[in-house]
């Protein structure tokens, strides 16, 4: 990074103090012309004069309002263009009072529309200008009364042209900024349908091979005890057919995988058999925990054992989350004919419990877990305080019951 960048980066990051030495600068400037008288009675084009005191003062007090101009533009030019038209009136139009004039009008310029610019620019050229040339002391056509025509037009136009540069690089940061998320929001479009076509290709794959491992155990139970070595073959036929389907899912998977993703797990899905695990891991977050259970020992087909534990977990979390610390949570696991029956209760101790119904993205999930499943879901607030979770799930599934031999 070269000097002049980093002496922008800094001036940029104090803009006060750029104001300031912007403000001291103009000062010295109207104090040093002050000295200076550009005609003289005895013919010398140049010569030293002694400045009035009032002037001085005026060249103060604009510098000073010059200090603010980004935070009050309009405000700033009126005060300076005031201290011009005193100046005008009391009759040292040499005096570069003006200048003040001129920068305030070129901030305002800078930070405003076009016609808005058009209108102040103009109302400062006409008051500045025809003060002078009305009350002034010189003529109307002496050559300070066009230099202050001259320079606040000057300040103005200076002004249009910074604000309609930087709207045009901001308009150029827009448009780049704008195509860059397009291009990322068409990549990830093109990888989402990318990624769906390879699940259906998986499916398609796995579907076929399952299939084919269904057909030849069937044939291998169907001979098993009249042609062994028959079944025997169907059997071979069996694992080929599954480490094939093995094969092609996790080759695909991993194509599937992002780059974050964790790894692939190497023990089974969490189901009932660990609510009390879970539930001890509440307890020693300090959350009172009661569980009970009336399913007589039922055998859950792997995704109702996996959304019945998820969904109490998600519901043990949301009672941690908003119920306070000094909420009590009652987990129920009952077996109720074909359908097992999960209720999470909490007494809503907490003074921030307030769920909302339809709740956020965990109860979202639950409810997705429990649609694929055919199941049912109740939440919402209990009476009296609290909240209320409420899942009735399938013993079977479809596919278990298919196994069993049941249509």
């Amino acid at each position: 990074m070269s000097t002049l960048t980093r002496a922008r980066c800094r001036l940029r990051a104090h803009p006060f103090a750029l104001d300031a030495a912007i403000a001291t600068g103009v000062l010295v400037c109207m104090i040093a012309g002050s000295f200076v008288a550009p005609h003289s009675s005895d013919g010398v084009s140049w010569q030293l004069r002694t400045p009035d005191p009032l002037s001085l003062v005026l060249m103060t007090l604009g510098a000073a309002a010059l200090v603010f101009r980004r935070r009050a533009p309009r405000t700033v030019l009126a005060l300076a263009g005031a201290a011009s038209v005193t100046e005008s009136v009391t009759g040292d139009p040499r005096a570069p009072v003006v200048m003040c004039a001129v920068v305030a009008l070129y901030t305002v310029a800078s930070a405003t529309d076009r016609p808005t610019t058009w209108r102040i620019g103009l109302l400062t050229m006409t008051v500045l200008t025809g003060t002078a040339m009305a009350v002034g002391p010189l003529p109307w056509y002496a050559q300070e009364n066009l230099a202050i025509f001259a320079w606040t037009g000057i300040g103005a136009t200076a002004g249009d042209a910074v604000r309609s540069r930087r709207a045009f690089v901001q308009a150029i940061r827009e448009r780049a900024e704008r195509a860059e998320r397009t291009r990322e929001e068409e990549a990830r479009r093109r990888v989402a349908e990318e990624r769906l076509r390879i699940a259906r290709d998986l499916h398609d794959v796995v579907a076929h091979h399952i299939a084919l491992v269904n057909v030849q155990a069937g044939v291998a139970a169907h001979v098993m005890d009249k042609r062994p070595d028959q079944a025997k073959e169907a059997l071979a036929h069996v694992r080929e057919a599954s480490r094939s389907a093995l094969g092609e899912l996790r080759a695909t998977v991993g194509l599937l995988r992002q780059s974050g993703d964790p790894a692939a797990p190497t023990e089974p899905a969490p189901g009932l058999d660990r609510l009390d695990e879970l539930a001890g891991t509440f307890r020693s977050a300090g959350l009172r925990v009661e569980v009970a259970r009336a399913d007589q020992g039922t055998e859950l087909p792997a995704a109702v054992d996996l959304a019945a534990y998820r969904i109490v977990q998600e519901a043990l979390t949301n009672v941690q989350k908003h119920a306070g610390t000094e909420a009590r949570a009652e987990i129920s696991v009952v077996r109720v004919g074909p359908h097992i029956e999960i209720t999470v209760l909490d007494d809503g101790s907490g003074d921030d419990h307030d769920p909302a119904p339809g709740g956020g993205h965990g109860l979202l999930g639950m409810r997705e877990r429990v649609t694929a499943l055919r199941g049912t879901l109740t939440t919402g607030p209990r009476y009296g305080g609290g909240f209320r979770v409420h899942a009735i799930l399938p013993v079977k599934t479809r596919t278990s019951a298919a196994e069993d031999g049941h249509p």
